[in-house]
């Protein structure tokens, strides 16, 4: 690092080589990358310590690597006799570019995710929760595959250690982190957020807290017994002190969080039914706690940029209430019911929005619909705009292609730019890699360059993962595509919804014709394994493994499709077992417990309105 120099290829802060980085909006949340070389000499710089990063990665890309999966059978890092020229200058195309802990994780995977990120262009890591147990214990205690895999323990005082590694493995890379999410709405009055979706009896409630739970159904508790499904009495002014002061203490604590998401309860008709709460919609109430929040923190002289959301109750836009210090605030728009089989064709909003009407409210199902409700925020809330996405949560597992998702994110990215939302994070497992990671890299690309078209970045990701053979693996995986229709698999297509979402005879004849598909795609992995590119043999891999998933996922659906119930439930179960003996040998790229929690929804139809 010798910025005087002028030999070499020199990297730093474009200041430190007078370059002008003005014309970004906020130099921290911005990034412009600059590359100017010439063979073996020239400048790599950013406008920041993360932009820097960026620009090395960006540059090594131009020169031919490619990070496709986390991990090093991810990356293709090529011989080359010279380094090419490079003159770029970029400032990616979205603001926002990362994900969000979900699904099982080991702290292996989370750590190669962290450091996959900046090396596809993202620039944000989330970690939700105080305490981020249930996706450690997820993991470890091998749920939904406790047959094959000895189910391990694994401590609270463990979890915030790995949290820390995270933690300082972001920082180390200036990537932007953002914490918790769920969990205000209980920590603040004695209730351990870190318990999370486990239920607790209601005599474990503090004596002290219950006056400030929200009063749902004449009883003031635990929603359905839930911690992080619970809202607080908004209306009570202490109530709101504790909540604020609880989040500034943890702002004061956590200064290497760039955003703290501060979000309601985690379900929806469960605000408090008093006769003060009641004056007021949530959103409301909302933000005048946003306002006492700033206020908390303002006395502090601390920074913090806060987060808050719309989502399931908070769909609705505040009708009087507003936030005063709009530079601290960003609202992140969170459309989980929304359906994956659409975007938006016209980028032209159709549905009306409807009145918000007190714990009696259904949600959202199509993205038209949530833009409706995103547009009425709009109206009274003039600051950054953000998306949580959805796309890698159980929607990467009723696609089993692949192809179609990869196509539904590159247009909803559109979509969200043509409504001032600049940027997502995807709330889903670290392990969507599995057959590829295309999707992935779908998210990460178009979210850094719109100039791309998706035939570009489709191109660019076959040619490394599969080499020659990407032609045969293209094919297969549209073949896939065509057996199993998204539509069906995410029950949008019966024929009879009385009796089932997923009744469609039809759809049955065509998965019950995956045979000869399954042994091409076989054929294909053995002819690709023996390729001197570790990437390709490591994708050869996945897609025998590949071949094996689709057999089982296509006797599911096809029994679902038939109206067999109980024998898609058996089929779930054998799914589950049999090919749950495979996890380990792919658990970098293939998340078992998510895969087997969004077909067991299917089986059995019981997924809460989520």
């Amino acid at each position: 690092y010798a910025p005087s120099s002028v030999r070499g290829l020199r990297i730093g802060l474009m200041k430190d080589f007078g370059l002008d980085d003005s014309d970004v909006q906020d130099g921290v949340l911005d990034e412009i990358l600059f590359i100017s070389t010439e063979g073996e000499e020239g400048i790599i710089a950013g406008n920041n310590p993360r932009a820097v990063l960026l620009s090395v990665y960006e540059y090594l890309r131009q020169n031919g690597c490619r990070w496709l999966m986390p991990g090093k059978d991810g990356e293709w890092i090529p011989r080359v006799d010279g380094l090419r020229s490079v003159s770029l200058r970029h400032k990616p195309s979205r603001r926002f570019r990362g994900w969000c802990n979900e699904g099982a994780t080991s702290q292996d995977v989370l750590l190669d995710m962290i450091d996959f990120t900046p090396k596809v262009g993202m620039n944000v890591c989330m970690i939700q929760f105080r305490v981020p147990a249930v996706f450690y214990e997820r993991y470890y205690e091998h749920r939904h595959n406790e047959e094959n895999r000895t189910p391990e323990k694994v401590s609270r005082e463990q979890v915030i250690a790995w949290t820390r590694e995270c933690e300082a493995e972001i920082s180390l890379r200036s990537l932007s982190l953002h914490s918790v999410g769920h969990g205000f709405t209980i920590d603040p009055f004695g209730i351990d957020s870190a318990n999370t979706w486990d239920r607790m009896e209601d005599s474990e409630i503090p004596d002290d807290a219950r006056e400030f739970l929200a009063l749902v159904g004449g009883r003031r508790g635990l929603f359905g017994g839930i911690p992080a499904n619970t809202n607080f009495c908004m209306s009570n002014p202490r109530a709101r002190e504790r909540v604020a002061n609880y989040i500034a203490d943890y702002a004061q604590n956590h200064q290497n969080s760039d955003y703290i998401h501060v979000w309601l309860a985690d379900d929806y008709n469960n605000h408090c039914e008093c006769d003060a709460c009641r004056k007021k919609t949530p959103s409301d109430w909302y933000m005048l706690l946003m306002n006492d929040i700033d206020a908390a923190l303002s006395a502090r002289r601390l920074s913090t940029r806060i987060v808050f959301i719309a989502y399931v109750n908070t769909c609705w836009a505040p009708l009087v209430e507003r936030i005063q210090n709009s530079d601290r605030f960003t609202l992140l728009l969170a459309p989980i019911t929304r359906s994956y089989t659409k975007t938006l064709p016209a980028h032209q909003l159709t549905e009306k929005t409807k009145p918000y009407v007190e714990n009696g409210i259904s949600m959202p199902k199509s993205l038209d619909e949530y833009l409706a409700y995103f547009e009425d925020w709009k109206k009274v809330w003039k600051g950054r705009n953000l998306c949580y996405e959805y796309h890698f949560w159980r929607h990467r597992i009723y696609d089993p292609s692949g192809l179609s998702l990869a196509r539904r994110i590159y247009e909803d990215v559109r979509v969200y730019t043509d409504f001032s939302v600049d940027g997502l994070i995807q709330c889903g497992s670290q392990r969507s890699f599995f057959p590829n990671g295309f999707a992935y890299y779908v998210h990460a690309r178009s979210l850094f360059d719109a100039s791309l078209s998706f035939e570009e970045i489709r191109d660019d990701y076959f040619d490394c993962a599969y080499g020659m053979h990407r032609d045969e693996a293209l094919a297969y995986f549209e073949e896939i595509e065509g057996l199993f229709d998204v539509v069906f698999t995410e029950g949008e297509k019966s024929t009879d919804p009385t009796r089932s979402r997923y009744f469609c005879p039809a759809e049955a004849e065509r998965l019950l014709a995956i045979a000869p598909c399954v042994e091409r795609g076989r054929a294909l992995s053995f002819a690709m394994q023996d390729s001197d590119r570790r990437l390709t043999a490591a994708s050869a891999r996945l897609l025998r493994y590949h071949t094996e998933y689709v057999t089982y996922l296509a006797d599911f659906f096809s029994k679902k499709a038939k109206g067999d119930t109980e024998g898609a439930q058996r089929s779930c179960e054998r799914f589950r077992v049999e090919f749950g003996r495979n996890e380990e040998r792919i658990e970098a790229y293939y998340d078992h417990f998510l895969a087997m929690d969004a077909l067991l929804q299917v089986a059995y139809e019981n997924d809460h309105g989520f």
